[in-house]
């Protein structure tokens, strides 16, 4: 068990970097110790992503059709006005965030369940998405495990690794570590 006091997130792992032309797309893998069923409800409901996710929704994500996503953690919410392309529970969830298309994939495992996310982001934010998203995969599964440590992103994120994070998947990825904070 652990709690947001002693919370440290692990060496960079289970990212990588596909670059097709200009298109760069962000795959992270999680291997969770729970059901897909109840992964799905975490990736779709909004008072469940309201405890990991950077964003949250005005509905739950498990139909098609419009939804804002509004950015967390940030000066100013961003809100994004999307639609919800596909959703088959508990497996298959695609929509916008942000203008980065997103594809969320849920492979049952005989010890739980394997998310896959792949997340269309540009070069420069991709060291960066995966140290972010690094961080909101294992809120989600203490959260998942009913130990909940509360949604940890943006600026707060600093506190908790996610510089080293970045650095670490910015150099398995062979490219330049950006840090948002830092003026050159």
């Amino acid at each position: 068990m652990s709690s947001r006091e002693t919370y440290a997130p692990g060496a960079a792992a289970g990212a990588e970097a596909r670059k097709e032309g200009d298109t760069w797309t962000l795959v992270l893998v999680r291997d969770l110790a729970h059901p897909a069923t109840k992964v799905w409800q975490a990736l779709t409901d909004p008072a469940q992503l309201r405890e990991w996710a950077p964003f949250d929704a005005d509905r739950h994500l498990d139909t098609a059709g419009p939804v804002k996503l509004s950015t967390v953690g940030t000066p100013t919410p961003q809100v994004s006005e999307t639609n919800i392309r596909r959703a088959e529970a508990p497996r298959l969830l695609e929509y916008s965030w942000g203008g980065n298309d997103m594809r969320w994939e849920l492979e049952p495992l005989a010890s739980g369940t394997r998310l896959t996310l792949w997340h269309n982001i540009g070069r420069r934010f991709v060291s960066m998405g995966a140290a972010g998203w690094h961080i909101c995969f294992d809120v989600l599964d203490q959260f998942l495990s009913d130990h909940p440590i509360g949604r940890i992103v943006g600026a707060e994120a600093m506190k908790f690794g996610w510089q080293r994070l970045n650095a670490e998947y910015a150099s398995q990825f062979g490219i330049e570590a950006v840090n948002p904070h830092t003026t050159t």
